[in-house]
């Protein structure tokens, strides 16, 4: 498990490139029959990516968080963003296909992940925070969630936010995710854009192509920076920094968020005249 410190708006302004892609990038998250996992400070959030093929993967305990089993203090929100597979909690099995959700409380012990098959295999993203209380095992399938489209093609935001682990949808803690797409022909993101000092947050970029590049913004609204990333690249994001981009195409991203409270739309806004 690596850890990632917090770092002060102040030490920013003085990053080099290879500083921020160090400090919030997580490159590599779907390794074949690896899990990759990164201890944030930020909230003491986990991110993380499994990739099983030809056996089950299980998530155990770490010395990093001193834990027995992995959700001795924690709950999980996980995704699948890869081929056909599923997660097997305390023997309870839960089918998981593309963008499926599934979302596992405090104190559940064992967890095993497993592909359907080993040339398409299930990639799962992870993103868990601290727990004080348990909540329920719930699994909800992509193709059940409408979501709400937001945005316009004139603004090159042309969109459709699906809400999995909310207030008002899979109950938690303190985690909160769900998934935004882009619609063809629009590459903006979050954009007039905000901050949140009570909650830090994490984007998952997926669905582009090896040839396209996402541009995703960071840093104090003055003192804007920016990270070049790929397909199914990770970014941390801290509460005091702005958090949104465009790519070279359209694409798809896994919002996950921890912190002080689940309302999704406390938030900041910064407008665009704020930007520098």
């Amino acid at each position: 498990m690596e850890i990632r410190y917090s770092t002060h708006p102040e030490q920013v302004k003085a990053f080099t490139t290879e500083d921020i892609r160090k400090h919030y990038l997580i490159e590599e998250l779907f390794v074949p029959n690896e899990i990759k996992l990164v201890y944030t400070m930020e909230d003491r959030a986990i991110i993380g990516g499994i990739t099983p093929t030809t056996e089950a993967i299980s998530l155990e305990g770490y010395d990093e968080i001193k834990a027995d089993y992995f959700l001795e203090r924690r709950e999980v929100g996980i995704f699948n963003v890869g081929g056909p597979g599923s997660i097997s909690v305390d023997g309870e099995q839960y089918q998981m296909e593309n963008k499926d959700c599934l979302y596992v409380g405090l104190g559940k012990r064992e967890l095993l992940f497993t592909s359907e098959g080993s040339e398409n295999p299930a990639k799962f993203y992870l993103f868990s925070a601290p727990a004080h209380k348990e909540y329920p095992t719930q699994h909800v399938a992509f193709k059940d969630v409408e979501g709400d489209r937001l945005g316009s093609l004139e603004n090159a935001n042309d969109r459709v936010i699906r809400r999995m682990i909310h207030n008002e949808g899979i109950q938690s803690c303190q985690v909160v995710m769900g998934m935004t797409q882009l619609n063809t022909g629009s590459v903006w993101n979050s954009m007039p854009t905000h901050t949140h000092n009570r909650r830090m947050e994490v984007y998952l970029y997926i669905d582009l192509d090896e040839q396209s590049r996402m541009f995703h913004l960071m840093g104090e609204p003055t003192e804007t920076r920016h990270i070049v990333m790929k397909n199914e690249e990770a970014v941390i994001s801290p509460p005091w920094s702005i958090h949104c981009g465009s790519a070279t195409s359209s694409y798809t991203f896994i919002w996950a968020m921890a912190g002080e409270n689940k309302t999704y739309n406390d938030m900041d806004a910064v407008s665009i005249e704020q930007l520098r």
